[in-house]
């Protein structure tokens, strides 16, 4: 059933959510959209932490999140909070909570929000065993989670305090991997087994978040939780974020795409664009992707009126191109793709003309709205049988580099996602191959086509173990010539083992100085020297048969 709305307010096409605060800052209702970061420094170190939550406020951050592992982290926070407030800064704090449910309560004196895991507040790391459960157990393991929670959410109700349930697509249960799977379903589960105790002690200052590294598992994940919300007359906010986006052009087309779709169906009301990067190089992409769905809103079509839109579906296949490619990946003669045949995504009259014409290959344009008018050609193309190759032909010559670069991801990239259409032939003021380079980037970000190495590399906190930045930029220089070969570069083991599962090959900091090697979900090699761990890591992708000499790949590029 479509979703109405009839508030005149000028982002009623957004989900609407209740308010919760945070501090002084509200999330949800008729606020707008809010930009949060995280410290990366160590949480005992008082003073470098509030230089960091200084230095995120003044770029704009509203909301900052530290990593609490323990008591004295959690002590810590009281000094961070009233130092902030000393300096005239009263930006809310969170606490980030995971394995250890006494830090969550001692930390809710002092932080403004408390985020759980509900994959290990009250659960063990997931060891991915098969396990066997009937109605009764399972029961029974909910029942022990009340127990452990229960604490947190009559304290937080006392004081007044927020509590985001974060779900993460790396670090599920394996009581919900074993019942659910690792899926989409089993992550909106997850968060839904701790706010049913929420909702049992009358607790409804509660925001979701239900990220992923995959942008297309995480997009399906938020449309599921919106859809089941609807269905139950549940209004919490969300948060959105793709975990392990990586760093540079990649880590802002990833985020973009998973972020920005869902804001432009108007889903969402807080965001953090995670970057393997310094937290302060988050907030710019966090202001251009809110004014992107500022300038979207109120145009088009409301996501919960799409004709044709199923919220608890990606469909998906595999038909890809990117111009001047062909989806083989040879390059086509200029004599091909020279006169193309355009179409007007703002004139849906002039589409017939193509029922009538054989054209391998149609450009889709629009001047606005484009998203709706892409899903509303896909369609109508289906409709009619249509079998031209469809290239989302957006003019985005208009918009900075910057802007480009998040306002194409976010478009396309929601379209990609869902298998409508099959590349992309952007206009830009950028270079050729630099704007080819963006296409090839957007269509790997939405799982559509390969043609270089995948990095997950989570942008680090107050538990990292070793320099994530440095360390990428040197498994980056030996590895970014293997095309389809996915990495995983992780701080420490929080998401380690379940963010593998999306990686063929992982390089984990398990404790000071020491690294742990993963292929797949697997760990295959524990406690490598950090000097040896680059080495180690090679020498697994080739034992694997992943590894290609650099020579070889050209070779083989111009012999193609």
């Amino acid at each position: 059933m479509p979703m109405q709305y009839c508030n005149s307010h000028h982002k009623s096409e957004r989900f609407k959510t209740r308010e919760v605060l945070v501090g002084k800052v509200g999330i949800g209702g008729n606020n707008p959209i809010r930009i949060q970061s995280m410290t990366t420094s160590n949480t005992r170190d008082v003073e470098a932490t509030i230089q960091q939550a200084m230095r995120l406020a003044d770029c704009g951050c509203e909301i900052v999140r530290v990593t609490v592992q323990g008591i004295k982290e959690a002590e810590a926070c009281e000094q961070i909070k009233n130092g902030l407030l000393q300096k005239g800064y009263d930006i809310p704090l969170v606490a980030d909570i995971h394995f250890y449910p006494p830090a969550a309560l001692r930390v809710a004196d002092s932080a403004d929000k408390v985020r759980i895991n509900p994959g290990n507040f009250a659960d063990k790391r997931a060891t991915f065993k098969i396990l066997q459960y009937n109605e009764a157990s399972y029961k029974e393991e909910l029942e022990r989670i009340e127990e452990v929670f229960v604490p947190l959410v009559e304290k937080c109700k006392k004081l007044k305090k927020a509590l985001r349930i974060g779900t993460n697509h790396g670090s599920l249960s394996d009581r919900i991997m074993n019942y659910y799977g690792d899926t989409p379903k089993g992550m909106v589960e997850s968060a839904f087994e701790y706010v049913r105790v929420c909702r049992k002690y009358d607790f409804h200052d509660i925001i979701f978040s239900m990220k992923a590294s995959n942008p297309l598992v995480m997009i399906q994940a938020y449309r599921l939780i919106v859809a089941e919300m609807i269905e139950l007359g549940w209004d919490y906010p969300l948060h959105l974020g793709v975990t392990e986006a990586g760093e540079g052009e990649d880590g802002r087309v990833k985020s973009a795409i998973g972020i920005g779709s869902l804001l432009l169906d108007g889903i969402g009301d807080t965001i953090r664009v995670s970057l393997t990067e310094d937290p302060w190089y988050e907030i710019d992409p966090c202001k251009r992707l809110v004014r992107i769905y500022d300038n979207a809103i109120g145009k088009g079509v409301s996501y919960f009126e799409e004709p044709n839109r199923n919220f608890k579906e990606i469909s998906r296949k595999r038909r890809e191109v990117v111009s001047p490619l062909h989806p083989d990946g040879t390059v086509l003669d200029q004599q091909t793709v020279e006169n193309p045949t355009f179409v007007n995504g703002d004139d849906p009259a002039s589409w017939d003309m193509l029922l009538k014409l054989n054209v391998p290959f149609v450009l889709l344009t629009a001047t606005d709205c484009r998203v709706h008018k892409g899903r509303r050609f896909v369609a109508w193309a289906k409709k009619h049988e249509l079998q031209s190759t469809i290239l989302f032909a957006f003019d985005y010559s208009s918009l900075s580099q910057e802007d480009l670069v998040l306002t194409a991801s976010a478009e396309c990239g929601s379209l990609l996602a869902d298998g409508l259409g099959d590349g992309l032939a952007l206009k830009t003021s950028i270079s050729s191959e630099a704007t080819e380079s963006l296409s090839l980037n957007i269509l790997q970000g939405a799982r559509m086509r390969a043609t270089k190495t995948e990095y997950i590399s989570c942008p680090g906190c107050g538990r990292t173990l070793f320099d994530l930045q440095a360390v990428s930029r040197k498994i980056k220089e030996r590895t970014a010539h293997l095309p389809g070969v996915k990495i995983a570069i992780m701080g420490c083991i929080v998401n380690g083992p379940g963010e593998m599962a999306d990686a063929d090959f992982g390089y984990v900091g398990s404790r000071p100085g020491m690294i742990d090697l993963y292929v797949g979900k697997e760990c295959v090699e524990r406690n490598i020297p950090f000097d040896d761990a680059e080495d180690k890591l090679i020498a697994l992708i080739k034992a694997h048969g992943r590894w290609i000499e650099k020579e070889e790949l050209c070779t083989t590029a111009i012999s193609s």
